[in-house]
């Protein structure tokens, strides 16, 4: 099918292509506001281009623009922003506009079509593009989207890289709130020696009216309902808050009979299949939407198309709304003004205040976007004590005034939101800093690699006086990676390459956690022998990423209310029950070896500086009890956190397969990465499924089988590696054991054929299959307590498989081993090689359940 803005190949003529591409706009109906018209016109003249307007004023359009006439020269065009999912939202939209096969995708988490002509990204990969390739980089037009995270702490080094390294690249610098631009201005013409205009404008299509309201969320509300001025996005800066008042909401009827008949049509057919996913159909069905980034992708795709079809009328968010998710709304509430920076509460930036009331008003639906802010909610209950009291003294002096909260709390007023709302957003200022992967990448590339690097030190925006610090710093880094063999110097008077990476390193090393070095450092002292040594890897990998401090909080909580109950039935008394609940931490196995590994790294390696280790045990425990994702959601009552769940596995995952070399993989740490990647890819397939779609009308989701790696071809033929294959079946087998074990029969009933497991004691299948399977595992549990699922009872001398005469079928033989080391009890199931193949998944029939003859 024909897509709107697929690339022209009869002619490379700017002007005509500027000519075709406005054609597309008249077409579309749309008229060019001046600001989009000056950008578009620059970009096609062949100029860099700093687009500084409004929220609302159409700068995706100008993105666009240069998407078409990248593509329509036969150039690469890489679209940036700093969240995965703003990155998945326009993927999805240049899909739609240039055709699924013109458009690619890169998160670090997943990747589609990465070699296409448009490639969206996250700003870490296009960093990382930048600084391995520089010059040579295949990177030939940059839309840098929400450029005022160059000044985000953490993460505004990604920002600045590509305007330091790509001297051959045309950019589009895209924000609302960037302040003065003539310094960037400056910086592209110098890189690059073309020309760079800015494009400025403060007007917006859809004006903003301010009120400032000292009543509660909930009048507010029906105030904004009245006043038809709904839908309306309720800012939040924490996603429980986000959560409780979309549970709160729950009792306002905002939706007629002919709403909520839309709204069920539309969910027919939806899969809500995490834990969480209850609570969303019933917000959803509310006319409510939760966006967050503690839900799964799936979910906050879901909420943004209801919300572009207009059919939610409320949607409680956090502030990445900011961000420029497009959910269109016609009013923004802001539930309080200030906000936990990670170091302190403080008042919000004037630049997050602009990024997000700017979202408010919806151009071709709106003539006024409505911006609202609730005054503290002690304000608002002490002035109306103090109304209810009028005259009387005696009453007055009864009243007890309600205390602002002591903790994440600093004092707001009206005066604080007109100041906000009247002030210029904050210069941006460079957060440039030398990192492992920074160095790895730039000291890879072919010619001289620290010669690069000193250039870049020398080129970035950082003040003279930070970069002799900066200097230190980066040969600290480089002695380390030489002292590693990560890095390799050449012998004098050899030719080639100065430097290189060690050749025994996978294709896709990477040093991205700031610790990464330790662990590969720590990994030459685990003993390969030891029966725990894939579970002790495991929690190196894990303690060198980032804490999911909501999801540590939860299994503290677990393990202090066992302890309460195991502490009352030995008699202990209350004070000293509370004496030792307060020693207790969330579990860290192996802390003790790791932190004292970590103590003699950071005496040896000064650039360590103020990072510290994180020992715990999500990802292993989760792989020692072989839980489903579904499965450890509910045991610790993370529901409402399944998106962090899923974003801690992917990150440990990485570590995994990117920076643990490959020689210190076995067996059994291969299993635990097929067991982590069949976990992740079983969660959340949405965004695939829809590239798919756009390709085929007849796609049918199912069809996407969770054992294919996003970015693999769906061609390979998973057959055709033994030993994989091999560990994909296993895999499957315990899948089958693990549920058996958890006595979820009724599940085992729904997803596998069980009747060949009665054909020796029934003459035709029984009715009720599950209760079958409860009375045969009754007679298991006559003699033991449980299954085990420990690395132990995964051991792959407990598997025993043979092939058929003709190898078209596998036969696997999988003694279950049990709590009394009985062993007397097996699966059996035979595995069919061409329907495999063909399905590109492990198609088995189960034989047997039953004592081992």
């Amino acid at each position: 099918m024909p897509y709107p803005l697929e690339p022209v190949t009869d002619t490379k003529d700017p002007d005509v292509l500027l000519e075709r591409f406005l054609e597309y706009t008249l077409e579309k109906g749309i008229e060019l506001y001046p600001a989009q018209e000056e950008a578009i016109l620059e970009i096609f003249a062949g100029k860099h281009v700093i687009l500084n307007t409004p929220t609302g004023s159409g700068k995706s359009l100008v993105a666009a623009a240069q998407h078409f006439y990248s593509a329509s020269l036969g150039r690469r065009s890489v679209y940036t922003c700093p969240i995965k999912a703003l990155v998945n939202e326009k993927f999805l939209a240049l899909c739609r506009d240039f055709g699924p096969d013109n458009v690619g995708m890169m998160t670090g988490d997943a990747s589609v079509n990465r070699d296409a002509p448009i490639l969206c990204c996250t700003a870490e990969i296009l960093s990382n593009i930048a600084l391995r390739d520089g010059e040579k980089a295949r990177v030939h037009d940059v839309i840098m989207d929400e450029f005022h995270y160059y000044s985000d702490h953490e993460r505004g080094v990604a920002w600045q890289t590509p305007l330091l390294t790509l001297p051959h690249a045309q950019f589009l610098l895209i924000s609302a709130t960037l302040g003065d631009t003539a310094f960037f201005s400056r910086g592209l013409e110098d890189l690059t020696g073309k020309e760079c205009v800015t494009v400025s404008s403060q007007e917006r299509p859809v004006p903003l009216e301010f009120t400032y309201e000292e009543s509660t969320l909930v009048e507010a509300l029906e105030d904004l309902k009245k006043e038809n001025k709904l839908p309306v996005y309720i800012v939040h800066f924490t996603q429980k808050a986000a959560s409780d008042t979309a549970q709160n909401l729950l009792s306002l009827n905002v939706l007629t009979k002919e709403e909520k008949a839309i709204l069920k049509e539309e969910l027919k057919g939806v899969e809500f299949t995490s834990p969480f996913g209850k609570e969303i159909k019933k917000f959803l069905l509310a006319g409510i939407g939760l966006h967050h980034a503690g839900l799964l992708p799936k979910y906050r795709v879901l909420v943004e198309k209801f919300a572009q079809k207009g059919l939610l009328k409320f949607i409680c968010g956090t502030d990445t709304l900011g961000v420029g998710v497009n959910v269109p709304i016609r009013s923004v509430l802001f539930t309080q003004l200030c906000k936990y920076g990670g170091r302190k509460t403080s008042i919000l930036s004037v630049r997050d205040f602009h990024q997000i009331s700017g979202r408010a008003g919806r151009k071709g639906y709106d003539n006024v976007g409505y911006v609202v802010s609730l005054a503290p909610e002690h304000v608002v209950e002490n002035k109306r004590a103090e109304t209810r009291a009028g005259n009387d003294a005696k009453k007055k002096r009864k009243i007890v005034k309600k205390k602002p909260p002591a903790r994440g709390y600093v004092q707001w007023d009206e005066e604080t939101y007109k100041k906000l709302q009247a002030s210029k957003p904050e210069q941006l200022e460079s957060r440039f800093k030398v990192s492992h992967g920074m160095l790895l990448n730039v000291l890879s590339r072919e010619g001289d690699g620290c010669r690069a690097m000193r250039n870049l030190i020398d080129d970035c925006h950082n003040s003279p006086g930070s970069k002799p610090k900066l200097r230190r710093q980066a040969f600290q880094l480089f002695r380390a990676l030489v002292e590693r063999q990560i890095i390799e110097i050449a012998p004098p008077g050899s030719e080639g390459q100065k430097l290189t990476v060690n050749v025994e390193l996978q294709d896709d090393f990477s040093l991205n956690q700031t610790l990464s070095l330790y662990c590969i450092d720590t990994l030459e002292l685990l003993e390969e022998k030891d029966p725990e040594y894939a579970l002790k890897l495991l929690s190196l990998a894990e303690s060198i990423v980032e804490n999911p401090d909501a999801i540590l909080r939860k299994q503290l909580d677990k393990l202090k209310t066992d302890k309460v109950a195991e502490m009352k039935a030995a008699g202990i008394e209350y004070e000293e029950r509370m004496e030792k609940l307060e020693e207790l931490e969330y579990p860290k196995p192996e802390a003790e070896f790791i932190y004292e590994t970590f103590n003699e790294f950071a005496r040896n390696h000064p650039w360590v500086g103020s990072e510290n280790i994180k020992p715990k045990s999500i990802a292993r425990e989760m792989f020692e009890r072989y839980s489903s994702f579904s499965d450890y959601i509910k045991l610790y009552g993370l529901q409402r956190a399944e998106g962090l769940v899923l974003r801690h596995i992917t990150n440990v995952y990485r570590v995994l397969t990117n920076t643990i070399p490959e020689g210190f993989r076995d067996d059994q740490v291969d299993e635990m990465i097929i067991y982590f990647e069949h976990l992740l890819r079983h969660v959340d397939s949405s965004l695939i499924d829809e590239w798919e779609l756009m390709r085929n009308p007849d796609y049918q989701a199912s069809d996407l089988d969770a054992d294919s790696l996003p970015d693999s071809p769906r061609a390979i033929d998973i057959t055709r590696d033994k030993s994989s294959f091999t560990r994909l079946i296993r895999n499957e087998v315990f899948q089958f054991i693990s549920m058996l074990a958890a006595g979820r029969y009724k599940d085992l009933d729904e997803t596998y054929d069980l009747t060949p497991l009665f054909a020796d004691t029934h003459d035709e299948a029984p009715k009720w299959m599950d209760v079958e399977l409860e009375n045969r595992m009754n007679a298991f549990y006559d003699t033991r307590s449980w299954i085990r699922l420990d690395p132990a009872a995964r051991n792959k001398e407990h598997t025993h498989i043979s092939e058929s005469d003709d190898r078209l079928t596998w036969t696997v033989e999988q003694m279950i081993i049990d709590s009394e080391e009985l062993n007397d009890w097996a699966l059996t199931v035979t595995v069919d090689i061409p329907a495999s193949s063909e399905k590109e998944k492990v198609v088995f029939q189960l034989q047997s359940l039953k004592p081992i003859s």
